[in-house]
């Protein structure tokens, strides 16, 4: 069985993004704008540029980086080539841009540094999703992302192939180490979830041995358990203790170069906060 990826995102809406690009757009502008442009830019200096890929990826915030340029002067004709979810190699231009020089130029490093972070985000994405090939586990991030930027970088992660965890707290029960001990134990946790929780909110709860998993079964109350910084094998008997009756998600220690061996125990997602707070900017550049 091949994994269950999902179809392509249809883009979030502008007006939820906007602000993000806005706020980075002012922090770059300060207080007088772009006085290296206004200096030694004639009015009227027109010119076609090109975000160019210096290296292979997969895009991602190239909505973020058409937005900046639209904020600094809607009168730039941009046309977007390589659009977001989609794989290119180096030297492939992803984007151009027609104006005025001094626009362009002056939108261009807010462009490329969203463009640059996400594409990282979603290029490292593909790269974990391309190991659970053949499988039925699903490559999924945590809510260890940029302060401000969460809901674009977990968009980069569905441009990569991947899923998204929770967004908030908000979104779900997620029993930790800390909620048990503090809580009284598993069963405690879970017979408040039970007595407590609406029945629109999902429950995980995490555990990192198996007689902790033993216990949630036969308590009940759980959606998914989180089985955190196992051993491959202890993986594979929580697969075989669970037998289908609940879905399981694996954690912590999740490199590159374990994915294929930790989706073949046959556990439901795999998470991993590397894809979102370690993954390396791509190189994409702006050529006149």
């Amino acid at each position: 069985m091949t994994t269950d990826q999902p179809a392509r995102m249809p883009p979030l809406p502008d007006m939820v993004i906007e602000p993000l690009v806005r706020a980075a757009l002012a922090e770059d502008l300060g207080t007088y704008g772009d006085i290296t442009t206004r200096t030694v830019i004639p009015a009227g200096t027109r010119y076609q540029a090109r975000i160019r890929a210096r290296e292979a990826g997969v895009a991602s915030g190239m909505q973020l980086a058409a937005i900046a340029f639209r904020l600094i002067d809607p009168d730039l004709r941009l046309r977007v080539l390589i659009p977001d979810g989609s794989a290119f190699a180096p030297g492939d231009v992803l984007a151009e841009i027609e104006g005025e020089a001094a626009s362009i130029l002056s939108a261009e490093r807010v462009a490329l540094n969203f463009a640059g972070r996400l594409s990282g985000i979603a290029t490292q994405t593909a790269a974990f999703v391309a190991e659970t090939r053949g499988t039925g586990t699903r490559i999924t991030c945590t809510r260890k992302t940029t302060p401000g930027l969460r809901i674009v970088e977990k968009q980069a992660v569905l441009h990569g192939g991947g899923f998204n965890h929770r967004f908030s707290l908000s979104d779900a029960i997620l029993i930790k180490d800390n909620h048990i001990a503090a809580a009284g134990g598993i069963r405690a946790v879970l017979r408040a979830v039970k007595a407590r929780a609406s029945h629109m909110i999902r429950t995980e709860i995490e555990v990192d041995r198996l007689d902790q998993l033993a216990e949630v079964l036969d308590e009940g109350g759980a959606d998914v358990v989180l089985l955190d910084n196992m051993t491959t094998p202890m993986l594979r008997d929580a697969v075989a203790m669970a037998s289908g009756r609940i879905v399981l998600e694996a954690s912590g220690t999740m490199r590159l170069d374990r994915i294929a061996e930790v989706a073949a125990t046959g556990v439901d997602y795999i998470s991993v906060g590397a894809l979102t707070h370690s993954s390396r900017t791509l190189d994409l550049g702006l050529d006149f």
